[in-house]
């Protein structure tokens, strides 16, 4: 089975294709409608029975809104394999980016919908870790620029050659991740994500262990990764995860506040 998955919940974005061992895949035959019960199987248990075939990744600033799509088709067409050669769609789901994350969710479905496939949503802190290959005992902290002084993070350590997670998603701020990590100082660690760039170069952050930069962002390969090892689900079920309300939400309740205030 041919998996396309995709990538847009930080600056950059990417789309991959995947092929997945028919003889070791216990994911949803292609002929199978969305709202089969087959799609309630893992895809694929044994990553090595799976087999990157392309990716274009980007990092220059432009709009998803803008390359998304024209990578994918770009991406197909370069791999001759056509749209309705997929049979599922996977996409980072969030944390991230509120306008990137939207975006990827909404292309991710709308394709679905129209190829009648299912699709998988992961979180993008688990695909940036599943991207990094880590060795047992090591401690992988993925780190996104959440801004003012926050990182979107989750803490994994890989066991039997795969990550296992240790904490949920969620936004911290940079010094409470610093405070948490003394608790794992006997594990090697390892960061990956654009919010390596905002954590500072402290006693605490000088000595992870440095990535690549073809892995070290958020890649569509880490998403493809992720979404063999959970269940496909029908188009209409997929939804972005969000950790905290966006800037514009955010003034609206502070607007509404006022406006109460000011009537009251």
């Amino acid at each position: 089975m041919l998996v396309l998955s995709i990538e847009s919940s930080a600056k950059p974005v990417s789309v991959a294709v995947y092929q997945v061992s028919e003889s070791d895949n216990t994911g949803p035959d292609r002929s199978k409608n969305t709202g089969s019960s087959e799609s309630d199987t893992t895809i694929e248990k044994n990553t090595q029975s799976c087999k990157l075939l392309g990716q274009y990744f980007q990092y220059t600033g432009f709009s998803h809104s803008r390359t998304l799509l024209t990578m994918t088709e770009s991406l197909l067409k370069n791999l001759e394999i056509k749209l309705s050669d997929i049979g599922l769609i996977a996409v980072a789901k969030g944390p991230g980016s509120f306008t990137g994350v939207r975006i990827g969710v909404s292309a991710v479905k709308g394709l679905a919908w129209g190829l009648d496939i299912p699709v998988c949503g992961v979180s993008t802190l688990e695909a940036m870790v599943f991207q990094t290959l880590a060795k047992p005992g090591i401690l992988v902290c993925p780190v996104m620029d959440a801004r003012r002084s926050q990182v979107y993070n989750a803490l994994f350590k890989w066991h039997e050659g795969k990550p296992v997670r240790l904490c949920e998603d969620r936004a911290i701020s940079i010094e409470d991740l610093k405070v948490e990590l003394r608790s794992y100082s006997a594990m090697p660690l390892m960061l990956v994500g654009d919010g390596i760039n905002v954590c500072d170069e402290s006693d605490l952050f000088s000595n992870f262990g440095e990535l690549p930069e073809p892995i070290r962002y958020q890649t569509a390969y880490g998403v493809a990764l992720a979404a063999i090892r959970h269940k496909p689900i029908p188009a209409v079920e997929l939804e972005p995860f969000y950790l905290r309300p966006s800037q514009a939400e955010r003034e609206r309740k502070i607007n509404k506040l006022k406006n109460y205030k000011r009537n009251g």
